[in-house]
């Protein structure tokens, strides 16, 4: 969905050819990794390699990263300006810093998704409930402020529309719609049960009737929901020749 979004490309930022040290932050199955290794006779690629680690500890690499990229972390981060910083600290000078994620709030261009829609309400709840526990959902909105206050320049900043089902017009965004519509159909009780269960006292059984409504809502094609991604990159001031390799 996001290779889509962003016209085939694994990433924005205009990353060197020759770089050779790249840090995928939070890769999950590690098929961007993979890919972006570009060795296509291997199924890992051998300058591709996994480290399981919490990156919000205190990093410790000895030698500072041609590019760092992160993607889809919402949620998973209590300290973005944090992350941030530490980015900045092990990117070579000269080097690229690339973040991706979304804005989680639901929307529509022509009012076909309301305030009493489930969708929206189940939306509402999700966010509040998120950053009542301390999570920002929505980092998206603020990468590019996050990016320019750990010091990086050249900071350029996009967003791209992720409709909820295939009802663009637009043939790209059709396709959008449709990956995304299979991720949040498929998601929907694994992003849900445990935060409402938890953090506002549900049932099972209240969030599985929760989820269901939503399905249906966004089965309608008449339901023009969507929401946005956001891809932010900045530059580290200096020369990369100012920096040992």
């Amino acid at each position: 969905m996001t290779e889509v979004s962003l016209g085939g490309k694994l990433n924005l930022a205009p990353i060197p050819k020759d770089a050779k040290r790249i840090l995928d932050v939070g890769t999950g199955t590690g098929i961007w990794a993979i890919e972006t290794g570009t060795i296509e006779q291997f199924r890992v690629p051998p300058n591709v390699r996994f480290e399981v680690d919490d990156v919000e500890d205190e990093w410790a690499y000895h030698k500072p990263f041609d590019y760092i990229h992160c993607r889809m972390m919402g949620n998973a981060i209590k300290d973005w300006p944090r992350l941030h910083r530490q980015c900045y600290e092990y990117v070579k000078p000269g080097g690229w810093v690339e973040f991706i994620d979304l804005d989680l709030t639901w929307t529509s261009p022509d009012g076909s998704l309301r305030e009493e829609h489930a969708g929206k309400k189940f939306n509402n709840l999700f966010i509040k409930t998120c950053r009542d526990a301390g999570i920002e959902p929505c980092p998206g909105l603020f990468l590019e402020g996050w990016m320019k206050d750990a010091g990086f320049q050249n900071v350029h900043a996009e967003k791209f529309v992720l409709p909820v089902g295939p009802w663009p017009k637009d043939k790209t965004l059709k396709e959008v719609g449709a990956w995304n519509f299979l991720q949040i159909n498929e998601g929907l009780e694994a992003f849900t049960l445990a935060l409402f269960t938890r953090e506002v006292g549900f049932s099972v059984d209240e969030v599985t009737v929760i989820c269901s409504d939503i399905r249906k809502e966004i089965k309608d094609p008449k339901m023009h929901c969507m929401f946005y991604l956001h891809v932010v990159f900045g530059q580290k001031p200096g020369s990369p020749t100012s920096s040992s390799s």
